[in-house]
């Protein structure tokens, strides 16, 4: 099965696409740019999503939801808004057999929507502050597309809120973005830098935008989730007005935040290897497979029993599976398994029964220097065991992954050299013209500037100029 897969080093790309169809997370659409994401892939992003509700939910947000299709006067009112979003517009001209009077939008984001509800709901300091999230799918005509990274429709979350003072917004901005750090690097053990967007990179419409970035396996960095503060600026272009505790009329502070199903495609590129996918055990859809092992009618009897015996041990506090397919060897099932990226296989043959035990084998380690027996009556122990260190060993070959692949360029042509070999951190004046120089020249862009800044930062490595902020350059997806 494995040969079905392009190695990463003669094609990453190719290898990506290969990994995704071949593990049965998504397939093309017959739209294009669109996917079909398959159970496997949405059972997923099912645990992504409840991961994540489950942290929204702690900071006080409710969920809400608006409608997919949006006047195209109400994304007139923010021009800049509009402006950074128009070549990827869908638009509906007709309905019901008829040309509409206006025409509508196909969700592209939903600041403008929801905003238009904001300014109904909100009259008073007594109605703030407003924290919704909206599960949903958006759409933005891409013209090239990856599966997962990049699609014409997507999946996503999107937060809006609505406050009564600028320090409240931010605050919110800030705490979200490390909502989605704190779950990037627990849930998926994928490392991350965070950091604020420079004014070029920021979200259309905001006032600063700040994002997480992540190494993929071949250097490039992905944007893995980011959160805007507004301002005012949202909230003047819809009249979302209110009266503070003094009586006065004021316009409202807003944030937004969201990160979308690219995280999936962040999974396989951080972790997956030339067999397929490396799952960590805290969003595999499945944590343990038992793969019987047998030769004959009688031996088949009684190690389907024993295994599901041990599937039904696990199964209160891990989700397990246990493979009895006839028609598949098992030889032919750990190449399966090993695919869909599955946490901990373990193996169950007539010899095991009789030493009371199992062979357990890890996805991370290939080969027998990932297998271990366990007695049987270590079982649930021994397994809970391995999970939780399969999870902090991703994270950890992970962010060693990074730190072998990050340079420090004190100078242009080190920077050039730098960013064809990962991610480098280098000081930058903050001009709009150094930063389109290094991203002409070398198809790299600054991917934040991190809130982690060295005592001593030095000149800008682009124009020499004095500098106050070390920036993450990067090629990115």
């Amino acid at each position: 099965m494995a040969e079905k897969i392009t190695p990463r080093s003669e094609d990453y790309s190719r290898w990506y696409t290969d990994v995704i169809l071949q593990a049965e997370l998504a397939d093309y659409a017959p739209v294009k740019g669109c996917m079909v994401i398959r159970p496997y892939g949405y059972a997923l992003w099912e645990n992504i999503q409840q991961a994540l509700d489950r942290r929204f939910k702690a900071t006080g947000h409710v969920n809400a939801y608006f409608p997919l299709l949006i006047p195209e006067s109400y994304l007139r009112k923010e021009a800049e808004h509009v402006e950074g979003f128009s070549p990827e517009l869908a638009v509906v001209t007709h309905g019901g057999g008829k040309e509409l009077e206006e025409p509508l939008v196909v969700r592209p984001t939903s600041e403008t929507i929801i905003n238009a509800m904001y300014a109904k709901w909100v009259r008073s300091w007594r109605d703030l502050p407003i924290l919704i999230n909206q599960w949903a799918n958006v759409v933005r005509w891409e013209m090239r597309t990856r599966l997962f990274l990049r699609t014409t429709e997507f999946l996503w979350q999107e937060g809006h809120t609505a406050h009564a003072t600028a320090e409240e917004a931010m605050e919110e901005t800030l705490r979200m973005l490390n909502v989605y750090k704190e779950f990037a690097e627990t849930e998926m053990a994928m490392p991350v830098i965070a950091g604020q967007k420079s004014m070029t990179e920021k979200f259309a419409g905001a006032l600063a935008s700040y994002s997480i970035e992540a190494m993929m396996g071949d250097k490039r960095a992905l944007q893995a989730g980011t959160s805007h503060y507004f301002g005012q600026q949202f909230a003047k272009a819809f009249g979302i007005q209110f009266l503070n505790k003094n009586n006065e009329l004021e316009y409202v502070y807003q944030t937004s935040w969201g990160v979308s199903t690219r995280l999936i495609g962040a999974l396989v590129m951080v972790h997956g290897d030339d067999q397929g996918l490396i799952l960590p055990p805290r969003l595999a859809p499945i944590q343990v497979v038992i793969v019987p092992i047998w030769r004959d009618e009688e031996q088949k009897r009684l190690v389907l029993e024993a295994a599901g015996q041990v599937q039904a041990r696990l199964s209160a506090t891990t989700r397990v599976r246990l493979d009895d397919r006839d028609e598949y060897s098992p030889g032919w099932k750990f190449n399966d398994w090993e695919m869909k990226g599955v946490p901990l296989r373990i193996e169950i043959g007539p010899k095991d029964i009789e030493n009371a035990q199992v062979v357990l084998a890890r996805r991370d380690i290939p080969g027998r220097e990932g297998k271990t027996t366990c007695p049987m009556d270590a079982l649930e122990s021994r397994v809970a065991e391995l999970l939780t260190t399969i999870q902090s060993d991703l994270y950890a070959r992970a962010l060693r992954f990074r730190e072998e692949n990050t340079f420090y360029p004190r100078n242009y042509a080190e920077l050039a050299e730098a960013v064809e070999n990962g991610f480098a951190f280098a000081a930058w004046c903050g001009s709009a013209e150094c930063e389109a120089k290094v991203k002409e020249d070398t198809k790299a862009t600054t991917r934040c500037i991190p809130f982690e800044q060295p005592a001593e930062v030095g000149p800008c490595v682009v124009c020499g100029q004095p500098a106050e902020k070390q920036v993450l350059f990067a090629r990115a997806y």
